[in-house]
């Protein structure tokens, strides 16, 4: 009898502590991954890298003076070398270390071995970076991390760069213009795409840059943020007359270029291999951002008028997106659709579009649309992405690279508030003055009226 008391005394505890690990593993992966995973992951990591990089075929022969030098001190068998590891470095979500490859390994073949490191070591998942010639790191992550997305405290960035979602490596994703201009956002209602384009207006709010929208949903997207957008089209028509005074507004800019670097002024604008940034600080001008939210509606057409008005506005688009670049004028295309089918010059205008985010599509087409051109092997990772997970999406670019990312909620209040707290920084671009969209107002409650209490009367 006394040895069952003293039994569920002491097993009492352990199955509360048992049961708190099980709920924080399930509600807070962090807390658990820093509390009981980070440690058991070290251990098996520290007691097994040897065997594990053997049963990987990560390991080489030693060399002929290492094997002497082992036969003639130890008398033991000489075992294969793995790849010499340095400092273990845990994080919030993970671990990284890195390896110096042993003689005749690249860094494919440690790659190749992620998923048996992953299962090994117990860890949620394994990717491989490249560092320099002969050395690459190892990112272990301990947990989902697109579950609950916490965005990095610290995230270095740049003028043109927006922290505007989290990869499945626990890095930030940062939209970065300078590097990819253009970019084509598809998803499906519901999929994510808004909340995507809420972080990119928000992270550019702060910053010295013009914010243009064409938005033929009446505006029900890009209107909250009229604050600080320096034009706003809300139908077809509108674009059709804002899209040419951006055409002429690159023109003007090339011909800045011309002047101020002594280029030929008859030289075409295709030949000018130079950009705004060559300019000084006092003479550039402002970098430019357009957004075009559900571009199918400038596609579709009713009348043969309709259609001559598409002709222009595609074509100017793809001006845009083919010469914008150097000018300082970056695209930024949105729907939900982007194919052939939308009609002449759609895919000539994607394949002018560099970057590519794709969220939950409807149909496999549309991840083809988006991702097949690019990274043929992201399609299958765009199509399996669950309803239940809103804002997980596959970035890709031209260089062939994806990886999966998710974008954190913000609500609309919020990403409004940020754009009205930097109205003050719109710039002045006479050009678009026509187009500055109206402001609302909230109309301001009198204070009730005090009433004042009689005397009392005697």
């Amino acid at each position: 009898m006394t040895d069952l008391t003293t039994l569920l005394e002491v097993g009492g505890p352990v199955a509360a502590l048992g049961g708190g690990a099980a709920y924080a593993r399930a509600n807070h992966p962090g807390v658990y991954w820093s509390t009981v995973g980070l440690p058991i992951s070290t251990a098996r990591l520290l007691s097994s890298y040897g065997s594990v990089m053997e049963a990987c075929g990560l390991t080489v022969a030693p060399s002929r003076l290492r094997m002497l030098a082992v036969k003639a001190t130890t008398h033991r068998e000489v075992r294969p070398v793995p790849p010499r590891r340095g400092i273990i470095r845990p994080t919030s979500t993970g671990l990284r270390l890195r390896l110096r490859l042993a003689p005749g390994q690249e860094p494919a073949d440690v790659a190749a071995s992620a998923e048996r490191l992953r299962h090994a070591w117990g860890v949620h998942a394994v990717y491989v970076t490249t560092i320099k010639p002969g050395v690459v790191e190892l990112r272990l992550v301990g947990f989902d991390v697109l579950r609950q997305v916490r965005m990095p405290r610290k995230v270095d960035t740049k003028f043109l760069q927006v922290p505007v979602a989290l990869r499945e490596d626990a890095m930030p994703f940062i939209r970065d213009y300078r590097a990819v201009p253009h970019q084509l956002t598809l998803g499906a209602t519901l999929s994510g795409k808004s909340m995507y384009l809420r972080h990119l207006i928000a992270g550019l709010a702060p910053q010295p840059v013009a914010l243009v929208g064409i938005d033929c949903k009446r505006g029900v997207e890009l209107a909250p943020f009229a604050s600080r957008l320096s034009a706003l089209a809300t139908e077809p028509e509108q674009a059709a007359e804002l899209l040419p005074v951006l055409v002429k507004e690159m023109e003007d800019r090339y011909d800045l270029i011309k002047a101020r670097q002594g280029i030929a002024p008859d030289t075409p604008a295709e030949e000018i291999t130079s950009d705004i940034w060559g300019l000084s600080e006092s003479e550039r001008p402002v970098p430019l951002v357009l957004f075009v939210d559900e571009v199918a509606e400038l596609f579709l057409v009713a009348t043969r008028k309709d259609e001559e008005r598409r002709d222009e506005m595609v074509t100017q688009l793809i001006r845009l997106a083919q010469l914008g670049r150097a000018a300082g004028i970056y695209l930024e295309v949105c729907g939900q659709r982007f194919g052939a089918e939308l009609g002449k010059g759609a895919t000539m205008l994607r394949a002018q579009l560099t970057g590519r985010v794709c969220h939950r599509v409807n149909d496999e087409a549309s991840a083809k649309m988006a991702l097949g051109d690019i990274a043929p092997e992201a399609v299958s990772a765009a199509c399996a992405i669950a309803p239940e997970r809103p804002g997980l999406a596959v970035a890709g670019d031209t260089s062939g690279g994806w990886s999966r990312i998710r974008t954190p909620y913000l609500s609309l209040s919020d990403a409004a508030a940020a754009c009205r707290e930097s109205a003050h920084l719109v710039p002045d671009v006479p050009a678009l003055k026509p187009f500055l969209p109206e402001v609302a107002v909230r109309p301001v409650e009198s204070p009730a009226p005090v009433v004042e209490p009689r005397p009392a009367t005697g």
